[in-house]
């Protein structure tokens, strides 16, 4: 029989690539689908929404700036410690869900797979929605994608980890940065993966998870003038609706909830949350005139 004492896991915020408790000195009890109790998480308040923004604002230059081809080796790099850490995701998936041991593997195995086929989608998006466009004129006429910038998300409640991923991933892969604000009845989950990304080559303030009450975090992210989108995955119809119209106050791009019932992480899941929070730019060039002939290029 062993005489050790349990050393409690202290599950903190990730902001600007660090782990700072909330500002508030609040935290909030995490139970598992029976009650039990877990950890007790940070409880985020304002100031720690507007600190997540200010992180992501000044990582979003650097990691906007790098090449598609980079951040997808950064990103896989981000599967490579999942699949290192699996077997903390498949106990704390199966605690906030309340699933078996195997069904909370199958779906920390999926959240996986989905973090390495966005990881795929860095230097092929681009491809996709882009392109060269057909224009009367002796002119090259070029579509290029471009991140919006800072997306806030509200993670989605029930899906604690292939929600997460599947949200948090498509965002960044496409040069955005991100302030997540994670589950709030199963946060633990988005925490540790704030633990991955700090030491998978990350840049620091590129996702920022932040613990707590969606309703009270929201408001200011969706009202903030320095976000320029949000995800309201997590959100129910009522917060949606609010946050919805704070955000229209800047013209942020906002995406609704796929359905009233939830959105089935499960599927397939299509380009679309790639193609969410990217912007268009066009650009025009003149061609030249190659010779006497009055050919041109």
């Amino acid at each position: 029989m062993s005489d050790r004492l349990s050393v409690l896991k202290t599950y903190k915020l990730y902001v600007g690539g660090k782990f700072p408790r909330s500002e508030s000195g609040r935290v909030y009890e995490v139970t598992d689908s029976k009650g039990k109790w877990l950890a007790n998480a940070p409880l985020s308040s304002r100031k720690d929404a507007r600190d997540a923004v200010v992180a992501a604002r000044k990582a979003f230059g650097g990691w906007s700036g790098a090449t598609a081809y980079n951040r997808g080796q950064i990103l896989y790099r981000v599967a490579e410690m999942l699949e290192g850490r699996k077997d903390q995701f498949v106990r704390e998936v199966a605690d906030a869900e309340g699933l078996s041991r195997a069904k909370a593997a199958v779906v920390v195995e999926a959240a996986i797979d989905r973090w390495v086929w966005y990881a795929g989608w860095t230097d092929k998006i681009a491809q996709v929605v882009g392109g060269a466009n057909p224009v009367a004129g002796p002119f090259f006429n070029l579509s290029t994608p471009e991140p919006t910038g800072v997306v806030a998300i509200v993670a989605p409640r029930e899906s604690s980890f292939l929600g997460l991923v599947s949200v948090v991933a498509p965002v960044i892969a496409t040069g955005n940065t991100a302030v997540v604000i994670a589950s709030e009845k199963a946060p633990l989950p988005a925490l540790s993966l704030g633990e991955v990304l700090a030491t998978s080559d990350l840049p620091g303030g590129v996702v920022n998870v932040l613990s707590g009450k969606a309703a009270e975090i929201a408001a200011p992210l969706a009202a903030h003038q320095d976000v320029n989108a949000i995800d309201l995955t997590g959100a129910d119809q009522e917060l949606a609706r609010e946050l919805e119209i704070a955000a229209a106050d800047n013209l942020k791009r906002v995406l609704r909830p796929q359905a009233v019932d939830g959105e089935d992480f499960t599927a397939d899941p299509g380009t679309h949350r790639l193609t969410a929070f990217l912007e268009t730019k066009t650009v025009w060039h003149p061609t030249g005139s190659l010779g006497a002939s009055g050919s041109a290029y």
